[in-house]
């Protein structure tokens, strides 16, 4: 398993002249580098910058490596850079099943057999027919992730991704993400305002 390698040399993002946030990082695969602090200081807007959509009405440079690779004249579609949100962000057009077929690259030679693979995984064997409204909110929480992983990004970011779980559920889904991350080599940068996803994530914590 080759392990990803995202580095965030100088990355400064302002608005209207004022400066949100001045961050400089090197994250290994595995790794989670959390972002903290309340609404309004930067932290969505670090992730757009990376992802290649931040909007126009910021300021921001500073260069962002992924492998060694510059990103920040690619556009977002290329950059190999998996999202995950508060919401599961399921298509509710699509079954379950679909929803991780989707995500495969195309070269893949057969999908029905890796979508069966990808569900018996996560403990959802089975389910490929369901209708992602059908499901509680861990398991659409796992099929988010392993709809993110079959798509092989390079690195992921998280945005509040635990947000609006309950207690239980939220340290359940905490332990299956991070886990997911290590295993797959991946960097990851996550921006929380909560100390218990910081905690959990057992990595560096920047605070804004």
């Amino acid at each position: 398993m080759k392990e990803h390698h995202l580095h965030l040399d100088n990355i400064r993002i302002s608005l209207e002249d004022r400066q949100l946030l001045a961050i400089d990082a090197e994250i290994r695969g595995g790794e989670v580098l959390t972002v903290m602090g309340p609404s309004g200081v930067g932290k969505s807007s670090l992730l757009a910058y990376l992802a290649g959509f931040l909007a126009p009405v910021f300021e921001a440079s500073g260069l962002v490596r992924l492998d060694g690779v510059l990103l920040n004249d690619m556009p977002a579609e290329q950059r190999n850079v998996g999202l995950l949100f508060q919401d599961s962000l399921l298509f509710p057009h699509l079954s379950v099943g679909g929803n991780l077929r989707f995500a495969l690259p195309a070269a893949c030679p057969d999908k029905a057999a890796r979508v069966k693979q990808a569900l018996a995984s996560i403990g959802l064997e089975g389910f490929a027919s369901r209708d992602p409204e059908t499901l509680s909110g861990g398991q659409r929480s796992r099929v988010a992730l392993q709809r993110l992983l079959l798509s092989e990004p390079r690195a992921v970011l998280l945005d509040e991704p635990f947000s609006r779980l309950d207690t239980h559920l939220r340290r359940e889904v905490r332990e299956f993400v991070f886990a997911g991350l290590k295993a797959a080599g991946l960097p990851g940068i996550m921006v929380t305002h909560d100390a218990e996803d910081a905690e959990a994530a057992a990595g560096r914590v920047i605070q804004l």
